[in-house]
């Protein structure tokens, strides 16, 4: 399955049989899935048809034309962008016949149980405990900093299950569901007032050995995999010319001319060339994937992607003056996703300073890269080979 013509075929097909002005959404996503044009570069019977990835456009041309319904990528973005690619590589057939439909149509929503409070950046110190009983695995331990929890119906998870091995060799990787009992999620209040993350504790949380994504103790290496799809998705997504930051700055200059000075005009020159330059490389970063796994090329594209938020979205609220201090609604509530481009300059500065955080801390990518990237010298380590009962707490 590797010809253009056969997949604009095909989705007329589809159209044709589910007419997207008198078909419901939820049918019409299902179909789309059945007909393998969800991801094409999937295997045959889990949306896909094993087509090239770069033949993805050529469906999504013909169902945009036609006015037919998305899946709302962006509400569904670590279904999608991270949960979908690890099960598919490491998930069991019946994990992936049971999980990708759903997620893809939008069914379910998925979240990220990483990150704790005491394992952020070092994400291998965690602590949270995963211990073997008969078909189950008992989970005790809390989660921080995840987005769309109070929406999900399954998370991805890693736990430590092996104390007494070095941190990176004794974790697991699970598909927990967020309905069972024992998963409580709390909302965290953000800077920008809301609560877009949550934190989640788990108390004696019971998930069936079916539900292993991976071998017991290879955690980490099937969190590679999430990480780097992470990383793409973040750093890499596709946007036309003036997408994202840029371009509600570069509308209010063209618009406010009252509002220009000279030193504003230079500084946005160099971030609206800076803001290209990543566009059109996170564009070659997509092209690459075609080939195969994303590699650490990511890392480098989410670091640019933080740095260039913040920098424009701090330019916007100085070009704006006294008006850039405004803030549109200071309500405590829980949004389904993150509207950079739908909201004010405010939101979009505070919101930005959480860009070098999530995905990744912007310090941990430069190593990332240095070491991975352009092959310098690793950081000293002296908890390698220590066994993760004996480190210091």
């Amino acid at each position: 399955m590797t010809d253009a013509e056969e997949l604009r075929r095909r989705t007329r097909e589809l159209l044709a049989a589910h007419p997207p002005a008198r078909t419901g959404r939820l049918e019409f996503l299902r179909a789309r899935f059945d007909a393998g044009l969800a991801w094409v570069h999937y295997p045959e019977g889990l949306g896909g048809l094993g087509a090239p990835r770069s033949l993805q456009g050529v469906v999504d041309a013909e169902l945009e034309a036609a006015g037919a319904p998305d899946n709302d990528p962006r509400r569904l973005g670590i279904g999608l962008g991270m949960a979908a690619p690890t099960i598919l590589k490491y998930g069991t057939e019946e994990q992936k016949r049971s999980l990708l439909r759903p997620l893809w149509t939008g069914e379910e929503v998925w979240c990220q149980l990483f990150s704790e409070p005491g394992a952020g950046s070092d994400l291998a110190a965690l602590g949270t405990r995963a211990v073997r009983e008969g078909e189950d695995w008992v989970v005790n331990g809390q989660k921080v900093w995840t987005s769309s929890a109070h929406l999900a119906r399954w998370a991805i998870l890693i736990a430590r299950t092996e104390p007494d091995v070095p941190k990176h060799a004794g974790i697991t990787y699970f598909i927990c569901d967020m309905t069972d009992p024992g998963v409580e999620v709390r909302p965290l209040r953000q800077i920008t007032g809301e609560a877009e993350f949550n934190e989640v504790f788990l108390t004696d949380v019971r998930i069936p050995d079916s539900r292993r994504l991976g071998e017991v103790g290879d955690g980490w290496r099937v969190a590679q995999t999430t990480l780097m799809n992470e990383r793409v998705s973040i750093g890499g997504m596709a946007l036309p010319r003036e997408g994202g930051m840029i371009g509600p700055v570069s509308t209010t200059w063209r618009e406010r001319p009252e509002l220009r000075t000279h030193e504003l005009h230079q500084r946005l020159l160099r971030l609206w060339v800076e803001a290209e330059v990543s566009r059109l490389t996170a564009e070659r970063l997509r092209q690459q994937l075609v080939a195969g796994q994303p590699g650490y090329e990511g890392s480098g594209m989410k670091l640019a992607f933080a740095r260039l938020n913040q920098e424009i979205s701090g330019l916007e609220v100085e070009l704006r003056g006294e008006e850039g201090l405004l803030y549109d609604d200071w309500t405590m509530r829980r949004p389904e996703l993150v509207d950079f481009t739908g909201r004010d300059a405010g939101y979009r500065y505070l919101r930005s300073k959480g860009n070098s955080i999530e995905g990744g801390t912007s310090e941990v990518l430069l190593n990332i890269v240095a070491e991975r990237v352009l092959g310098l010298p690793a950081e000293p380590r002296t908890d390698k080979d220590v066994a993760w009962k004996d480190l210091a707490r």
